[in-house]
């Protein structure tokens, strides 16, 4: 029998319709069904949700239940569901979320063979950014590589025998932050971590009933903030104490006091909730601050943040509120040069920048050999009147370009880095640009893989001063109209165009956008070329080598190829020699297209030659068409 490679743990309570929505992710998986096993583990449900697993169950002998008392989170539930579990990896699951479907199968053998405790999957969400730690795959690193703490949930694949070695448990009950406690923990204990990137793994979505958002996060039953507590003491009981800002407890704390401690000064969150609330968050993370972390962990911030921390530090509640009204009003501009085919990829300069709320950008002022913070910015937080230091204007900044694809919530990296670097404005000012090459490959950018079809749109997250943003990439080009001409990648068409909102978007096969009207240039040059050339950017899977395409001839639909021309910028079509078609002149059309690329003379069945789509035959040509075979009347024509 072979043995149990891997187990699913997922909890639940009160799923309901989500049970059967996830279910088909898990026992749909290209792992053999006698290799993995899914472990559910009910707590305490009081709707239908137990006789939906028993069902599911019933008919899958992988997949068993398990039930406990209630406890009203789902630690104890994956507790109870390790004591059962006979795989030689766990993986979680919430109840619901899926599964990509060789999530399991590629997660095992990266596992496998990087002798890994715990793997993480690529993760695809509605509810948070992508993280740039997905955006390669890495066969083994250790804690050492921060980037790791990006990724906290526990939805990730461990070694078993690693998690009985070290004891390893979720804290049990309301117990909120259970899932840092439990992965910080295997992060300090791990000897090997690997990291899978060019699959999705991991679809984390939110529910159309908000049941996944934590809604009583801050609720003292729950005990955020003595949880917190517990886990800054379990990293600093795992790593050295440093007053160096780039050592590794402190880059470690760093995501603990940038998402836990700081979120309760900044917007939207102290803008948005109400004032005595937002004020008793503000004290109790200040408390924390000052009796947990050590000064290098402020230190080590951006700008903008480590301004933050002063406000929270010095309990200057109103600064903090005038700061972040401020700095909600900050935007990410993006600016993107002439779009081109090069190479199969689709390219072009791309910039990105901040702006305050009044259009101007976000600038450093320069004095006596220092910069200093904007100071449009920090006039309203009290303590800044002589301005505020930038020690390091690129602590902490980068940016990057991101693809998403629309259908699926996939989020893919192009190639290619942005740099930041310092651009004068002159009288002393200068800003902070990250700017690079756009260099997107439709075939290969979904992990080496060619993109689905699909509308795919191109985004950049930007963090410069400690001030983060997500914004789409836009041109000058009008809403809904082609960005570059077409290309053709992999025998299908890649239409570049700009959407409502002018962000860049790629069609990839002719999802949304056709070949024709939004083509319209393409076709009409492709009428001055005799018809047998579309004016397409040519990327054949193989050099040199003809591409399968798919044409209507008047109502016939039938298989064609497009091979590349010579001047390798365009690709000649070719339909078969016979179509079976009556005597005369039909349309050829590309899919979803309503223009014609070209016209097919027929004479008994048989394709005499294509035409341009410009050109109008009088009844006098369609009559020399139909009569074509008749010798005497061919040579007089």
């Amino acid at each position: 029998m072979p043995r149990t490679k891997v187990s699913v743990i997922v909890p639940v309570y009160n799923t309901g319709k989500y049970v059967d929505e996830c279910a088909p992710s898990l026992l749909g998986q290209s792992l053999p069904a006698d290799e993995y096993e899914v472990i559910y583990v009910d707590d305490g449900s009081t709707d239908d949700t137990l006789g939906r697993l028993e069902k599911i169950a019933a008919a899958h002998p992988n997949v068993q239940v398990h039930t406990r008392p209630n406890s009203g989170w789902p630690g104890a539930p994956r507790n109870l569901g390790m004591r059962h579990a006979k795989g030689e990896y766990v993986q979680f699951v919430d109840h619901d979320d899926t599964l990509g479907p060789e999530a399991l199968e590629r997660l095992y053998e990266h596992a496998k063979r990087n002798d890994a405790d715990v793997v993480l999957g690529k993760m695809s969400s509605t509810m948070v950014r992508p993280r740039r730690l997905f955006r390669h795959t890495v066969d083994a690193c250790t804690i050492e590589n921060d980037e790791l703490m990006q990724s906290m949930s526990p939805h990730k694949m461990f070694r078993r025998a690693f998690v009985e070695e070290h004891g390893l448990r979720f804290p049990e009950g309301p117990w909120i932050l259970e899932d840092l406690s439990f992965v910080s923990a295997a992060y300090l204990k791990a000897e090997r971590i690997s990291i899978l990137a060019d699959y999705p793994c991991y679809y984390w979505m939110k529910r159309d009933d908000g049941g996944n958002n934590t809604q009583h996060r801050f609720d003292p039953r729950h005990g955020f903030w003595p949880n917190c507590r517990s886990i800054v003491r379990q990293i600093k009981d795992g790593t050295a104490p440093s007053d160096d800002i780039d050592a590794l407890q402190n880059r470690l704390l760093h995501r603990l006091y940038h998402v836990e401690i700081l979120s309760r000064t900044r917007e939207p969150e102290v803008l948005r909730e109400d004032r005595a609330v937002q004020r008793q968050r503000f004290d109790a993370a200040r408390e924390l601050a000052l009796e947990e972390f050590p000064a290098a962990v402020r230190e080590g911030l951006p700008a903008v943040s480590r301004l933050r921390a002063e406000l929270l530090e010095r309990g200057d509640f109103d600064g903090a509120v005038a700061l972040a009204e401020r700095v909600r009003e900050v935007k990410a501009r993006s600016r993107v040069g002439a779009l081109r085919w090069a190479d199969g990829r689709l390219v072009a300069d791309v910039t990105l920048d901040l702006l305050r709320g009044d259009g101007e950008p976000l600038a450093l002022v320069e004095r006596d050999g220092t910069w200093w913070l904007d100071p449009e910015l920090v006039d309203s937080a009290p303590g800044t009147d002589g301005g505020w230091e930038v020690r390091d204007p690129f602590r902490m900044a980068y940016a990057e370009l991101v693809v998403k694809d629309r259908d699926r919530e996939d989020w893919w990296y192009p190639e290619g880095d942005l740099e930041v670097r310092l651009e004068p404005l002159g009288e002393g000012r200068s800003r902070l640009v990250a700017s690079g090459r756009l260099c997107l490959d439709p075939e290969r950018l979904a992990g080496g893989r060619p993109l689905e079809r699909g509308v795919h749109d191109v985004w950049a997250y930007v963090q410069l001063l400690g001030v983060d943003r997500m914004v789409r990439v836009t041109g000058d080009g009008a809403p809904g109209s082609p960005a570059t001409g077409p290309a053709l990648t992999g025998g299908r068409l890649a239409l570049p165009y700009w959407t409502g909102s002018g962000q860049l978007a790629l069609d990839v096969d002719q999802r949304q956008r056709g070949f024709g009207p939004d083509t319209a240039g393409a076709a009409a040059a492709n009428a001055a070329r005799g018809g047998r050339s579309l004016p397409l950017a040519y990327v054949a899977a193989t050099a040199g080598a003809p591409a399968p395409v798919q044409v209507t001839v008047s109502a016939l639909t039938l298989k064609a190829e497009l091979l590349p021309g010579v001047d390798g910028a365009t690709a000649h079509l070719r339909l078969p020699d016979r179509l079976g078609l009556p005597a005369g002149r039909h349309p050829v059309t590309l899919p979803k297209a309503d223009t014609p690329v070209a016209y097919a003379v027929v004479r008994h069945g048989a394709l005499l030659r294509l035409e341009g789509p410009a050109y109008a035959a009088g009844a006098g040509r369609r009559l020399l068409d139909a009569v074509a075979g008749h010798r005497r009347i061919r040579r007089a024509r």
